[in-house]
């Protein structure tokens, strides 16, 4: 595989999954084994799907950006709404990494007899990775290729002692209320979230459509198959019922694991891996977060403009997380929502008017009309159930 697809492969994989990928099977417990399973599948190939369709549009009209796509074929209304949705998310995201970030940089250093409190943790976390970004799409590529692999790697040998302790009727267990089911499409769904990378991907790899297709298909499956074998390794191990009464912490989960299994260095290597995910999401975000305002603002792309580019990219969601957090917080919650429309609902109608258009690109996604309607409906689907969950008309997982 050529160094660039192995490295973008990477980066649209190490953006998905995210420290929160460890708390997955406490969320999903109330679903049970085949119901997971059955979601995971479904909003992956979903997430796939409409990756390919925004591909396809980039590669009708010559534009990368979204907004660019947006306006070029939605009007001036679809390239305002895409960018509320893609600056709401970024910097929902960015913000709520940093704060995650730093804590754990804080907690690693203090370990180290270096004593450091979070606010200037936060500011050394941003300047550390966020400094990364802003020299190239290059170091980022060979730094998360770095962290992502060894992740990996730590992922491995957990499952490698998890799995053989896995108890088949555990993986059986059903839904436990109505409604469950529904719930848990935007919890799911929300963690095969990666679309905000694409442009960066585009900008990086060129208009090969063979390429793009290989780097979306195997950088979105990746992260399936892990959370698949996570899920199953620790459903399997503890049972539904033992995950309900954990106490809904992640501390907890490691805790019940680690005390079954016959490894002391368990629970530090689950951290590690918690720091390596949240670090690599982190890149692939503020990435992609970094392109789209270089592109809006017009900045230069020489060590001025970058640096530039990098102080509007970072300096806000940083600010945020230090003296703003609840309004993040409560942005976060309706990250469903921006996704479902950044992700589903924009790629499916850039597609149908990139279809309507005269120009054509030589890359048609598959599907025809009625995976385009089905995707919409999926998309609608995802937001009308947030709704109905922040609204208390169904059980929140």
């Amino acid at each position: 595989m050529h160094s660039k697809t192995f490295g973008s492969t990477l980066l649209i994989a190490g953006t998905t999954i995210g420290a929160g990928m460890l708390a997955l099977p406490l969320a999903a417990a109330p679903l049970g084994g085949p119901i997971t399973l059955a979601l995971m599948v479904l909003l992956w190939l979903l997430m796939a799907y409409t990756a390919l369709l925004q591909v396809e549009a980039s590669l009708t009209t010559g534009h990368t950006h979204l907004h660019q796509l947006a306006e070029h074929l939605l009007g001036k209304g679809g390239r305002l709404l895409a960018a509320a949705c893609m600056v709401m998310l970024f910097y929902s995201l960015s913000a709520a990494y940093i704060s995650g970030g730093s804590g754990l940089l804080a907690q690693a250093l203090t370990q180290a007899g270096l004593p450091l409190a979070q606010g200037p943790a936060a500011w050394l976390f941003t300047l550390l990775f966020g400094g990364m970004v802003c020299i190239g799409t290059r170091q980022v590529d060979y730094l998360n290729r770095l962290m992502f692999m060894t992740k990996l790697v730590i992922m491995a040998g957990v499952l490698l002692l998890l799995l053989p302790r896995m108890e088949g009727p555990h993986l059986l267990a059903l839904p436990l209320e109505q409604g469950v089911v529904l719930a848990g499409l935007p919890v799911i769904f929300t963690s095969f979230g990666f679309h905000g990378s694409i442009p960066s991907v585009l900008l990086y790899l060129g208009r090969d459509a063979k390429q793009l297709r290989r780097v979306f298909m195997w950088g979105s499956a990746l992260p399936l198959i892990v959370y698949v074998l996570w899920q199953a390794a620790i459903l399997g191990l503890l049972g539904q019922q033992s995950l309900l009464t954990n106490g809904g912490t992640l501390e907890g989960l490691l805790m019940k694991v680690g005390a079954i299994i016959d490894w002391g260095a368990f629970t530090q290597a689950m951290h590690l891996f918690a720091d390596l995910a949240l670090a690599t999401s982190f890149l692939g975000v503020t990435l992609g977060l970094f392109d789209f305002i270089a592109k809006v603002l017009k900045r230069r792309d020489d060590a001025s403009g970058r640096v530039q580019t990098g102080l509007i990219t970072f300096v806000p969601p940083l600010l945020f997380a230090l003296y703003f957090p609840q309004g993040f917080i409560m942005a976060l919650g309706y990250a469903a929502i921006a996704l479902a429309v950044l992700a589903v609902l924009l790629p499916v109608a850039l597609a149908w008017q990139a279809r309507k258009a005269p120009e054509q690109g030589n890359y048609r996604a598959p599907g025809g009309h009625l995976g385009l309607l089905v995707a919409a409906i999926f998309g609608m689907v995802i937001i009308g159930v947030q709704l109905g969950v922040s609204a208390g008309w169904l059980p929140a997982l």
